[in-house]
């Protein structure tokens, strides 16, 4: 269907459109005007990708004068195909309706591991061992050597690649990673280095998160792009921690004895080099003494990991003159090694911030904030000039020039925080050295500063002014939809006892209660015996899934659910969980039904989708706290109150709702499916909490279902599947429209019908 909102003709290419899908895009259409940021949160399962995706290629259809360019962010590969599949059916009928001018270029970049086709190179075992067998094939050093001696190996793709030169382009279309691939091997090309050239041209971009935001990786893929760009960051509910990551740096006692060896390694190298092309390295020092600034001479394919400081904190002048020389800049290394080794020697915690440490390695061992602030520069520089290729061997060494660039760089928002042993297994000496970030606007306001909109959008942003605190930014629109439905198909509930009328919690004095947690049990039990199919169970850590589990199976209460349906459990292992998970999915297939355990800040709870009869019930045990005695964590509620005046009870509810709504949110993944929620806790009937999910949930929830016991809920449980079971309208006759045509959009438009939502 087609439709106008103001000057532009939107081609949807579904014939029905969701009316919270409307109001969607009128928002965002308002966001993409004012050349301005928006928040929006969408309730899952309500076609939130085609809506987004239709309404912005639609506007450059529309405004072809100043032609914006798209850069939809997700977080995981899988998101990234689906994105480009939506995409790809949306193109089709934009295609079919305007014929080949609306033809654009879209694609999906990731790294080597999920684009290379060379087989020798993509056998590599992890994404550090792929990036190195690269290199070790396609490093301009290499290439000039295999030139005069045929039997080096080089990589075929590459070279066709760099022999077609300008002619190696896509043509117009929409190409996955899988299509990506298949193009590449057709033509002979590299589909990496073709796919990271074609991103400057491109309409439409879908990458990963890490390539805006983590300034290593967006410094080399991102820094091309133009202006009049819409990002978009979708799932974006956990964002802040996002931006946290991509600035912080753990450093252990083996990253230590790894950087000693690599700069062993180094040192030889530099001495073989002396002996055999001195030339080189006095052509580096002179570069040096030119400044950072002038490095245009590199060859773009040499580049490897830009600076881990932001774009704007990067000096552009010379380097320091006591590390120009490579001896000397190794000698400055091996003494900060040295100091990190001696601090991380220590019986108790220590925390302080950047000023102190950066005085202390002065004073210490005489390297001050500017050294530190050039280390990653100047080891990339070395790096090239000893025309090094394994780089995944050397992944210590640059995590400790990591650590120097950020503490030389950046005076706030960071702390250091040495912990000698982990608090939950005090026996165990396991020293690490931690720079924490606190500040997540830092990562992500060079995104909001070169970019015209920038659009954050998930299923849960409840509630919706904190994000703008944590982020720092003002947004133009920032709304919250609401699900429209045929019927009443979600069923939230707060069970705060169980059948004895004692209370249940997971807060830290009722945890180990023998009575919550046979409450608990029987809760499940009940549970199992009455709802079909699959049951998913999240619970607030893993430590506590194992204590209540042993004790389940020591009651007997494990052998009864047995009965009723299977368990599966998540663990620490990703290919034992995707086995549970996979098994888990059988039982429910053949109707013998399961019950699946997860962790509530696990795997599963973020990416994985018990739609339909997978998932017709989901338990939340307590309330998903993080773990409040981190130091991490102290520090950064510390610096939160201080900055943004964000009180320490408001972000960790925040925190803890925002995962509790991501793992309940997992049910619904339609309009035509059905599930139900229980929030079993006590501390869900206060209205401070309860108040921080999603309004899409809130507005289930009735009063009656606030503060139920086991045999109440069960009761629910019973009426609202019988319910479901009844044959329903799916496009709404009884008034409530949940699915509008082409006619009724126009009506709509024209004021002519006064519709009932």
């Amino acid at each position: 269907m087609k439709f106008q909102i103001e000057d532009v003709t939107v081609y949807f290419p579904y014939d029905n459109i969701y009316p919270e899908q409307y109001s969607y895009m009128l928002e965002l259409k308002r966001a993409l005007d004012a050349k301005g940021h928006c928040l929006l949160e969408m309730p899952t399962g309500t076609g939130k990708t085609i809506a987004l995706l239709s309404l912005i290629t639609s506007y450059v259809l529309a405004k072809p004068s100043n032609p914006v360019k798209l850069l939809y962010c997700t977080r995981t590969v899988h998101e990234m195909e689906k994105t480009l599949a939506e995409l790809r059916f949306l193109h089709g009928y934009q295609v079919k309706e305007l014929g080949p001018s609306a033809g654009i270029l879209a694609l999906g970049l990731s790294s080597r591991k999920n684009l290379c086709v060379n087989p020798r190179v993509v056998s590599a075992e992890n994404r550090d061992s792929v990036d190195a067998a690269c290199r070790k094939l396609t490093a301009s050093w290499v290439r000039a050597v295999a030139i005069e001696n045929p039997d080096i190996p080089k990589c075929d793709f590459f070279e066709s690649y760099e022999k077609a030169a300008s002619d190696a382009v896509l043509p117009p279309g929409v190409y996955t990673l899988q299509d990506l691939r298949a193009f590449g091997k057709q033509k002979g090309w590299c589909p990496y280095f073709l796919a990271r050239r074609m991103v400057q041209f491109a309409n439409v971009v879908v990458y990963s998160y890490q390539y805006l935001l983590d300034p290593k990786v967006a410094g080399i893929i991102s820094k091309e792009m133009q202006r009049e760009t819409v990002v978009v960051f979708d799932e974006a509910h956990n964002i802040d921690n996002v931006c946290i990551e991509a600035l912080s740096v753990n450093v252990r006692t083996q990253t230590l004895d790894g950087a000693s060896r690599n700069l062993s390694r180094m040192s030889q190298e530099i001495e073989r080099l002396k002996a055999t092309d001195a030339g080189r390295l006095r052509a580096e020092y002179n570069r040096l003494v030119d400044g950072l600034a002038q490095r245009g001479d590199l060859l773009s394919g040499d580049t490897w990991l830009a600076n881990p400081a932001l774009p704007d904190d990067i000096l552009k002048e010379a380097v320091p003159g006591n590390i120009r020389r490579a001896e000397h800049f190794l000698s400055v290394l091996r003494r900060f090694v040295q100091y990190l080794k001696g601090r991380l020697q220590t019986e108790s915690v220590e925390k302080e911030g950047p000023v102190t440490f950066v005085a202390s390695i002065n004073s210490q061992v005489g390297i001050d904030q500017k050294m530190l602030k050039f280390c990653y520069d100047r080891l990339h520089s070395l790096m090239l000039t000893l025309e090094i290729t394994d780089t995944d061997e050397f992944l210590h060494i640059q995590t400790i020039c990591d650590l120097a660039t950020l503490v030389g760089t950046y005076t706030r928002g960071f702390s250091i925080i040495i912990e000698p042993f982990d608090e939950r297994m005090p026996h165990i000496p396991d020293p690490v050295l931690q720079l924490c970030c606190h500040d997540a606007s830092l990562a992500i306001k060079p995104v909001f500063e070169r970019f015209q909109s920038v659009v954050i959008t998930s299923g849960t942003l409840s509630p919706i002014d904190v994000y703008p605190r944590l982020l720092n930014f003002n947004p133009v629109v920032s709304r919250s939809f609401t699900i429209s439905l045929t019927r009443d198909c979600i069923c939230p509930m707060v069970l705060t006892r169980g059948s004895d009328q004692l209370p249940v919690s997971t807060k830290y004095d009722l945890r180990s209660d023998p009575g919550v947690e046979k409450n608990y049990g029987k809760l499940l039990l009940e549970m199992a015996s009455v709802v079909p199919d699959g049951i998913v169970c999240f619970f607030v850590s893993y430590s506590y899934m194992d204590g209540i589990v042993n004790s389940w199976h020591e009651s007997g209460i494990l052998k009864e659910i047995m009965k009723h349906k299977l368990v599966f459990i998540e663990t620490h292992d990703v290919v034992e969980t995707t086995l549970a998970l996979d098994n888990y999915r059988r039982a429910c297939d053949s109707g013998r039904g399961a019950v699946f355990f997860s962790v509530a800040r696990g795997k599963v709870a973020e990416g994985i989708d018990f739609d339909r009869h997978y998932g017709r019930l989901v338990i939340m045990f307590g309330i998903p706290f993080q773990y409040t005695l981190s130091r991490i964590l102290l520090a950064r509620l510390e610096y939160l109150r201080e900055t943004f005046q964000i009180k320490e009870g408001d972000f960790l509810t925040f925190d803890a709702l925002r995962q509790a709504a991501q793992c309940v949110g997992r049910v619904i993944r339609s309009k035509a499916d059905y599930g139900m929620m229980i929030f079993a806790d006590k501390r869900y009937s206060r209205h401070d909490k309860r108040s921080k999910l999603p309004s899409w949930i809130l507005s289930h929830l009735r009063d009656a279902h606030m503060n139920l016991s086991t045999d109440m809920a069960v009761h629910i449980a019973r009426e609202f599947l019988r319910k479901m079971a009844q044959p329903y309208d799916k496009s709404g006759a009884m008034g409530k429209r949940t699915l509008l045509s082409q006619e009724d959009l126009e009506k709509m438009v024209n004021g002519v019908e006064e519709m009932v939502f």
